[in-house]
């Protein structure tokens, strides 16, 4: 995880030095022209930093030592914090797959556009959810074809 970690700081350093910190893509400008998509690989990068950091820190907790409570409320406690806290780190290590799709799709030019209908996502809706791979209307139409074939 060290080399992975080290090479995401060194990318997210680069990716940093291509955008200004108080740049935040706007309609004004052409779509996913070269420093919005700096903008996102930044912001794809950062978080991904943040998820290893995070789990690094949790690893690093599991190593300390066993959970050594005399009270078995106690006990009962603390192992079901570190369940949650570990059922928290196997959605972020899913979380991350997603992030490095979105940071090949960013390489790809494909970043941007639903992998549906092939329109533009939106800046608000990619600013608000990077790794979103649909536009709001497919996004909602594919919720509602899963519903429909789960209750079926």
């Amino acid at each position: 995880m060290a080399t992975s970690a080290s090479s995401v700081s060194e990318k997210l350093a680069k990716a940093k030095a291509a955008v200004d910190d108080d740049y935040v893509p706007s309609d004004d400008e052409e779509y996913m022209s070269e420093r919005q998509l700096d903008f996102f690989r930044v912001l794809l990068l950062d978080w991904k930093k943040s998820i290893h950091d995070a789990a690094g820190q949790t690893l690093q907790s599991l190593q300390d030592g066993p959970i050594r409570e005399p009270d078995l409320n106690d006990r009962a406690s603390s192992e079901t914090d570190w369940g949650i806290e570990l059922r928290t780190r196997d959605r972020q290590r899913k979380l991350i797959s997603k992030i490095d799709s979105a940071l090949r799709r960013i390489d790809a030019g494909e970043y941007g556009y639903c992998e549906k209908t092939g329109d533009p996502i939106g800046l608000r809706r990619l600013i608000a959810r990077p790794v979103a791979t649909m536009t709001v209307e497919a996004q909602t139409a594919h919720e509602r074809r899963e519903k429909i074939s789960r209750d079926n």
